[in-house]
């Protein structure tokens, strides 16, 4: 079975309701997505670094609930994971504050504990991460996670890489454009939306993405819900039906990643996995919170 590696952080999820009251859940985008691969039917752990307290031990314990692997996830005695409050509008458009200059999962390409995790990730079918992903790690870091990334994939291996850009993680841009375009070069499919591009790159930044269209996949979503994919020399476009009733856009990104790269793993052709990723998000922007009841699934 293709067993997919998702990097990236997951924090304790604080979700602000109508009365101001909070309730406490958990989401990052990687780990958002790998929820979202393992509900479709996906073998896939999750590689990140948490603490060795109590609310460690819950999140383990909820994606253990979830199907998703943990056992790349290096435990860091006296750390803590990272937390985040979200905040949404009238019209489902949220905003988050964050605690998590201290989180574990910064550590782990610094850590020597780390070693036996980084050596797994060549034994995965495809690795997983994103703009998010790469803002954790600094200089150094990235470095480090790019060596792993170019010896999987010198073993056969795939690279999947969602831009999701995130300007306050990323202090100076030229830093960012330029570990994206690294990230870009190291990748085998590229999800990415025009926000994200144009946020980072300004006017040309979708001109950007497409010069690496002879090299990976290039999964191009549009604010009208339309994606754009160019595969192999072919180009598909496919419309996504906007939902009536949007209530949370959190995770929209991160499911359609799940819903298409299932797809892909599963010898889906490019424009049926983009339909899937648009009938994932189209539900998943229905509810509050990152993740969904499983039975809202569609």
């Amino acid at each position: 079975m293709t067993k997919v590696a998702c990097i990236g952080e997951c924090m304790i999820e604080l979700r602000e309701e109508a009365d101001r009251r909070l309730s406490r859940g958990f989401g990052g985008d990687t780990l958002n997505t790998a929820v979202y691969l393992a509900r479709l039917g996906t073998q896939v752990d999750y590689v990140t670094a948490l603490g060795d307290d109590s609310w460690s031990d819950e999140l383990i314990a909820a994606w253990n609930s979830e199907g998703v692997g943990t056992s790349q996830v290096l435990r860091l005695p006296g750390r803590l994971p990272g937390l985040y409050i979200i905040q949404t509008d009238a019209k489902g458009e949220r905003r988050f504050s964050y605690w998590r200059d201290t989180a574990a999962a910064r550590l782990l390409f610094h850590v020597p504990e780390g070693g036996s995790t980084i050596a797994a990730m060549a034994a995965y079918d495809l690795i997983y991460l994103s703009g998010i992903s790469l803002s954790l790690y600094g200089d150094e870091g990235r470095e480090r996670l790019f060596a792993v990334l170019q010896d999987a994939r010198s073993k056969g291996r795939r690279v999947a890489f969602d831009t999701n850009f995130r300007p306050r993680g990323w202090p100076d841009p030229e830093v960012a454009r330029a570990a994206f375009r690294k990230a870009f070069a190291h990748a085998d499919i590229i999800l990415a939306s025009t926000e994200d591009l144009d946020l980072l790159f300004g006017e040309k930044g979708t001109q950007d993405l497409l010069a690496f269209a002879d090299k990976a996949e290039i999964v191009l979503k549009y604010p009208d819900l339309t994606c754009r994919v160019l595969s192999k020399g072919e180009e598909f476009v496919v419309k996504g039906e906007p939902a009536e009733d949007v209530v949370d856009t959190t995770a929209a990104g991160d499911s359609f990643a799940a819903a298409y790269l299932h797809a892909r793993l599963s010898g889906k052709n490019p424009d049926d996995a983009a339909a899937a990723g648009h009938r994932l998000a189209g539900q998943v922007v229905r509810h509050r919170g990152a993740i969904i009841p499983r039975e809202a699934m569609p």
